[in-house]
């Protein structure tokens, strides 16, 4: 139906006066015909039943009193066969009982025999109204239903008992799903992947309050080679009570093989560049240490910038085959209880000397009872070793640089903090980026590859732990890493 029928059906309701009363039904027609309504009439409820089966209408009036087959009969057979029309009923018994029976029923209102016509208009008007709600309802949720229909990402949606009431032929699709009616089942029905079930449960079990999306990367089956990106979010009505889930599934399997492609590639060239690297810095400290012959101090100076340039692009080949090796999922499993602060006491110790050098305070600032953490303690200590690291080479002399560890909601929280030279604003959604580094003119003679915060993003990701940076220019910077506590 186009838009313009549609529009033409809503201006001129068709309406269908159902009564044995030939002196009710004349009457009915004279007063809507005059209000330009489309008007039908049946003398029984067998006749009406017909005009109904036949046609749709927007309206029935409809007696409940009526010989052979009752109003009441008929009202229930219209909610089977149209449950969008509007039913007005005509009584000569305006009881409540009768009325309260046929709303049960589905009727709309009622109209008490006898009626005059203004009662009528007022109560068909009312059900006009109430005709073209449903039919504005039934519009958008049809419009809604083909976009949903054609989204080429997986949608499902559930009540609070995990019943399906919308799923998409993409979810569908990525499910391999191609059984029956699939509305109304439990999602347990259907989908065997374990880790999407976990996903809706862990949903509904949340906080009413809390709206958070869960998400999780899943294989729906163990020869299944896709990878999906699954996200899961409540939804409520206008009261605020839960209604349900949504899941939405988008296959990332090509984004992952171009990563994969991408970090092997790196791995592949940092490892090939960084061996004759290696041998030309040999070569060059035979020849600044004279073992090649006598060496002017013009030339000294010369082979020691090359000399450190070259250190500068082994060290980024390095880490850039660590960084590889972490997206890649290659970084060491093997995770124990690593005690906080007799760990943060041994990085530390590493970095007192560069720290003097510069006159720089470092201390720690921590409580003695901290719980441990379940990490790798190699991972973990080139996470603190860059940020304590940069925290001093980001420092003029004379600052201070700070190591506190704490708790927050069930969190361990490790932060490095220093009174540096800070980062601007621009910059603080980019510093976890490969390769970026700000630079002005405080830090543009500051060597670094801007590889150091990117590894440590990724390998604090890997803990199922997050990090993040709060600074300001001329004031410094604290680095947060939180990290799950051990079980």
């Amino acid at each position: 139906m186009t838009t313009l029928e549609q529009t033409q059906d809503i201006a001129t309701p068709r309406i269908l006066v159902v009564d044995d009363e030939p002196r009710v039904r004349s009457a009915c027609e004279m007063v809507l015909t005059e209000e330009g309504y489309n008007i039908a009439l049946a003398p029984d409820g067998e006749q009406g039943l017909l005009m109904i089966a036949a046609e749709h209408f927007d309206i029935v009036l409809l007696d409940l009193m009526m010989p052979n087959i009752s109003g009441f009969d008929v009202l229930s057979k219209i909610r089977a066969i149209h449950p969008d029309t509007v039913v007005i009923v005509i009584t000569g018994y305006a009881t409540i009982e009768h009325s309260i029976e046929a709303m049960k029923k589905g009727a709309f209102d009622f109209i008490p025999k006898p009626f005059t016509p203004d009662q009528l208009r007022v109560v068909v008007s009312k059900a006009i109204r109430y005709n073209r709600a449903l039919q504005d309802i039934a519009g958008e949720q049809s419009r809604l239903r083909v976009m949903v229909n054609r989204l080429s990402d997986g949608v499902m949606a559930t009540d609070t008992q995990k019943r399906v009431v919308l799923a998409n032929p993409a979810f569908l699709s990525m499910i391999g799903y191609h059984g029956k009616e699939i509305l109304g089942q439990k999602v347990e029905e259907f989908i065997a992947c374990d880790r999407l079930l976990q996903l809706i449960d862990h949903t509904l079990t949340l906080p009413e309050e809390d709206m958070t999306e869960s998400t999780r990367e899943i294989r729906l089956g163990e020869n299944d080679e896709r990878i999906l990106d699954a996200r899961c979010a409540m939804f409520k009505g206008r009261a605020g009570t839960r209604l349900g889930t949504i899941t939405v599934l988008h296959d990332i399997t090509a984004l992952k093989q171009l990563d994969q492609m991408k970090s092997d590639f790196v791995s592949l060239v940092s490892h090939e560049i960084r061996s004759p690297m290696n041998s030309l810095l040999a070569q060059i400290k035979v020849v600044l240490d004279g073992l090649a012959g006598e060496v002017t101090e013009k030339q000294k100076e010369i082979l020691g910038r090359a000399y450190g340039k070259i250190e500068n692009l082994i060290a980024m080949a390095s880490e850039l085959l660590d960084l590889s090796r972490i997206e890649s999922g290659l970084i060491a499993h093997e995770k124990v209880n690593v005690e906080v602060v007799s760990f943060l006491a041994d990085v530390l110790s590493f970095q007192q000397e560069s720290a003097r050098e510069k006159n720089i305070e470092i201390c720690i600032e921590s409580p003695p009872d901290l719980p441990s953490v379940l990490a790798n303690r190699q991972n973990l200590e080139e996470v603190f070793s860059n940020l304590i690291t940069n925290a001093i080479k980001y420092s003029p002399p004379g600052s201070r640089v700070v190591v506190s560890a704490g708790t927050e909601a069930g969190q361990l929280v490790i932060k490095v903090s220093d009174t540096g030279f800070g980062i601007p604003p621009e910059d603080i959604d980019k510093i976890f980026d490969r390769f970026y580094r700000v630079k002005d003119e405080k830090t543009r003679y500051i060597h670094g590859t801007g590889l150091g915060l990117a590894i440590v993003k990724n390998i604090v990701e890997a803990h199922n732990g997050s990090v993040r940076v709060e600074s300001r220019p001329g004031h410094g910077s604290t680095f947060s890493v939180f990290l799950p506590q051990a079980e």
